[in-house]
């Protein structure tokens, strides 16, 4: 990956993500570009304007402002707090506007449909069930509904032009005892839309051994999950869910660099013949995941809201890249972090200088990743991607 290399400038005959060029080719270019989101909740992806509505044909009265963009600068501000557990309290809206049917099959299309929209060929979108029932509904009405609109917003986008395929992750709640009872309805409902297992909240005294059982399960199931680890807190989470729960993926796992040494000054030589000394020292922790190549579910503009990371510039994502970790890039929340895959994507490569190239690997990261058969991975690869970003190439 040379991060170095010039792009072509604005107005050459390929389209590149150069910052020279003018905003609205450059975002149509980035649109363009095949993406899969690996990390992506459901319930932190509202459109401003259905929050309103469903408040208002449900009477919930809890909402801090009473206008779309009036309120989808509230969460923006709300989430840019430094403190994942103040992060995750601007959830007790959109949670409480998706308490029935109609709901949670409208805000599930509307996603489908946004994520069309934006380039996403593949995503796998989470939620909490055990979170959705206070309306009356159960565990499986509430899975149902979400795959049920999930599978309307996937035809309108067809329909439309757009290609996208959508699995589902059910996640249980790390502060809560539901988790078994989770996994449980995550493989009752595999071979119809879920297509694994999570876990989420504040990590903080609610480490993933807790849910030992309902990762056992999985296992004993042939089922796949990830698991939240290495965000707020730090390498213990993620030593735990890879030694002791066997995660597949590790959701952020941006504190990985705990238990990397970067040079005295943090002046890294890549050159070839670089001295030993003036390279990155991975511990046993951080080289098993390598070595693994367990997926990091990088999410660069959630990281920074949160704390775990200071700016995009101080983001481990480079240095990830550079020692080859399996990282892909995700918008975990797009209402809270006003963000798409498209904005992470331009965003990398304002900071870091990634090319066209530097964006498919990262992109076919994701693919390889995806918990489906390798065969759909494969042709997922060879089919969409790498000729989608063959365009781009010029």
């Amino acid at each position: 990956m040379d991060t170095t290399a010039n792009v072509p400038a604005a107005g050459s005959d390929a389209q590149t993500p150069s910052a020279s060029q003018p905003d609205p080719a450059r975002a149509a270019a980035f649109r363009a570009a095949p993406k899969v989101l690996l990390h992506d909740h459901l319930d932190g992806g509202l459109r401003p304007q259905t929050v309103l509505e469903l408040a208002d044909a449900h009477g919930y009265r809890g909402l801090p402002v009473g206008d779309g963009p009036e309120l989808a600068r509230w969460f923006r501000s709300a989430a840019d707090s430094g403190s994942l557990e103040r992060y995750l309290e601007t959830f007790a809206h959109t949670v409480g506007v998706m308490q029935h049917r109609d709901a949670l099959v409208r805000v599930a299309r509307e996603c489908a449909m946004d994520l069309a929209d934006d380039g996403v060929v593949y995503a796998e979108v989470r939620f909490a069930p055990e979170q959705h029932l206070e309306g009356g509904l159960g565990l499986d009405e509430v899975v149902q509904a979400v795959l049920d609109g999930f599978a309307a917003g996937v035809d309108i986008a067809a329909r439309g032009g757009r290609a996208i395929r959508i699995g589902t992750l059910v996640t249980a709640m790390r502060h809560a005892a539901r988790s078994r009872e989770i996994a449980e309805l995550a493989v009752r409902f595999r071979d119809r839309g879920v297509v694994g297992f999570d876990i989420a909240g504040a990590e903080a005294g609610n480490p993933p051994t807790r849910h030992l059982d309902a990762f056992e399960f999985m296992r004993q199931s042939n089922a796949h999950f990830t698991i939240h680890a290495g965000e707020a807190f730090g390498l213990p989470s993620i030593h735990e869910a890879i030694a002791f729960c066997g995660a597949d993926r590790l959701g952020h796992g941006v504190r990985i660099t705990d238990d990397i040494t970067v040079p005295d000054g943090g002046i890294v030589d890549w050159s070839p013949d670089a001295p030993s000394g003036s390279r990155p020292v991975l511990g046993r922790v951080a080289n098993y995941v390598r070595d693994k190549r367990i997926p990091l579910e990088l999410c660069p503009s959630s990281n920074v809201q949160t704390g775990a990371v200071a700016s995009l510039a101080d983001h481990p994502f480079d240095l990830l890249a550079r020692l080859r970790f399996r990282v892909t890039v995700n918008t975990d929340n797009r209402l809270m972090s006003d963000t798409t895959m498209s904005g992470e994507m331009i965003k990398l490569v304002d900071t870091f200088g990634y090319d066209w190239v530097d964006l498919q690997r990262f992109t076919i990261n994701a693919a390889k990743s995806a918990f489906l058969p390798f065969d759909q991975r494969l042709a997922m690869i060879d089919d969409v991607i790498k000729p989608g970003y063959a365009v781009l190439f010029g």
